[in-house]
């Protein structure tokens, strides 16, 4: 999986280069420059001609921001570089690279292809003339915070332009741990990012003012990596097809998977068909779905491959705890427990939930309300006897197992993840843009696929299946959460290719399950 690092953890592996391997800071910043020029190249094409700004700040980014400057130049760009602050207040390997610049503009920029200018205040800046291409060279990864003036009018002008951006390492005002923008950032079509990709340019607002991220290779040799025990990853389609388990020849439906699936109560029958089904479609050879009695005549009817069984329900239609008998029952033959899905907070049967967590020993997956009941219980989340539980909750539901507000869960996901995963002893899925995985031993797996059409009722149900469908097989629970959700994604996608994002629904998703499998299952074919 591709590894993505903390500004931290960056900091140490150049550090390490530096200090241990000897690799001089100029070396690494030229590469990191040399670099961006390159993509620049290969993604605008012939640089020769061409127009460009600049802005570089007092620290390393601006050093890089030089050394791009440079290389625009020498390969026949026309080069405006635009520093913010002083030049007698820069230091190191910024300042030699300042000072290199400014020497060939000094032999060369008699004709203006070369100019630098620096600049305090933000009047200057409507001076500058119009550009093919501006780069965003201002802060770097260690930004925290909010943005203080004169940058702050910096980067609204820069965002003003009409002309292409890019942010060198991560858009100015971007928080690179956490996503988080506190008042304003550079919005870029494209980030080249030195080294690794930072996780803050992979989750929250950073995700969609970072366009897209390109990793430059800087030279630093892979083995420097192992130094910082990565913690973070992305996701793609070449993990999930490793993961995807193989049907042998002789395999007959009680070999691939038998699951249970508690959910539905009265109104909330699609929550439990969408869930039983796509464990199906996830590829499960056998599904149960233990329902209320009142509403089995609708999904035994709107449910052909899946077996329905009437359990005891409350007045007012959701299961009740009498139905714990019976569940026990089933759970003996089943592989897995789905609880939760449109399952409802009646007393009783958050009375039928706290008794299976409390009870169950085998590989259980709860969501939803199974959340949402177990929330007013926590003491019974912390002992549960299962060696294996996954959870699916969405902000809301993983505000109230916490307790943490919208905005404590916002300001860095990936930290409130590793701690209830450890806390409790389970797998989490958190489920937003993008969905964050996070295992027991504090790893963090961020979901590369979806979009804003899935945020639509009913695509957890789809979800939650999937996951089940995939465990159920034999797959490890990290590694069921991990392609479940990438699959479900993908699936969105698709959907969101054949009916547009506003007309997206959770039963296209759905539908399109197997045409997201074979698509990973084809992949990189030759």
């Amino acid at each position: 999986m591709e590894i993505v690092l903390t500004s931290d953890q960056m900091q140490k592996c150049d550090r390490y280069a530096i200090d241990t391997l000897k690799i001089p800071g100029l070396i690494l910043m030229e590469n990191a420059g040399r670099g961006v020029v390159d993509l620049i190249e290969k993604t605008f094409g012939n640089i020769t001609g061409k127009k460009f700004i600049v802005i570089c700040g007092k620290g390393n980014n601006g050093g890089d921001g030089f050394v791009i400057a440079r290389h625009l130049f020498v390969r026949g760009g026309i080069v405006v570089t635009v520093l913010i602050g002083k030049a007698n207040e820069l230091k190191g390997d910024t300042k030699i690279n300042y000072l290199a610049l400014s020497a060939l503009e000094r032999k060369f920029g008699k004709d203006r292809k070369l100019k630098i200018v620096s600049i305090y205040n933000e009047k200057k800046l409507y001076m500058l003339p119009k550009a093919d291409l501006i780069i965003d060279a201002l802060f770097g990864t260690g930004f925290k915070g909010s943005v203080k003036e004169p940058q702050l009018s910096v980067i609204r002008w820069i965002n003003k332009r009409t002309e292409k951006k890019i942010s060198v390492d991560t858009p100015s005002g971007v928080d690179a741990d956490t996503g988080i923008i506190v008042n304003d950032a550079v919005k870029a079509s494209l980030t080249p990012t030195m080294g690794f990709k930072k996780i803050g340019t992979t989750i929250g607002n950073g995700s969609d003012y970072a366009g897209r991220v390109d990793v430059i290779d800087i030279s630093l040799p892979q083995e420097i990596i192992k130094t910082q025990k990565p913690d973070s990853f992305i996701v793609g389609i070449d993990d999930v097809k490793n993961i995807l388990p193989k049907r042998l020849p002789d395999a007959h439906k009680h070999s691939v998977g038998k699951i249970l699936v508690l959910a539905g109560s009265r109104g909330m029958t699609g929550a439990a068909a969408m869930t039983a089904q796509a464990a199906m479609r996830a590829g499960a050879g056998s599904v149960i779905l233990g329902t209320p009695k009142s509403i089995y005549p609708i999904l035994a009817k709107k449910l052909t491959e899946v077996m329905v069984e009437p359990l005891p329900e409350t007045e007012d239609g959701t299961l009740s705890v009498d139905a714990y008998e019976l569940v026990n029952k089933y759970g003996k033959w089943a592989d897995i427990l789905i609880c939760g899905p449109g399952f409802s907070r009646n007393p009783e049967s958050a009375e039928l939930i706290w008794k299976i967590v409390s009870e169950w020993k085998k590989p259980l997956l709860l969501d939803a309300d199974g959340l949402n009941n177990i929330s007013e219980k926590l003491s019974i989340l912390k002992n549960h006897l299962t060696p294996d539980l996954i959870i699916t909750p969405h902000t809301g539901e993983f505000s109230r197992l916490t307790g943490l507000t919208f905005e404590e869960i916002s300001k860095n996901r990936p930290q409130v993840v590793r701690k209830i995963t450890k806390q409790f002893r389970l797998t989490c899925v958190l489920k937003g843009a993008p969905t964050i995985i996070g295992s027991e031993n504090g790893n963090i797996f961020i979901n590369s696929t979806g979009n804003s059409g899935m945020a639509t009722a009913g695509m957890g149900d789809v979800l939650t299946g999937l996951i089940g469908g995939l465990w159920a097989q034999g797959v490890d629970r990290d590694k069921a959460a991990i392609s479940g959700v990438f699959i479900h994604g993908l699936a969105g996608d698709f959907a969101k290719q054949n009916f547009g994002e506003k007309s997206l629904m959770a039963l296209d998703v759905l539908s399109l399950i197997p045409e997201s499998i074979l698509h990973i299952e084809k992949h990189n074919l030759l």
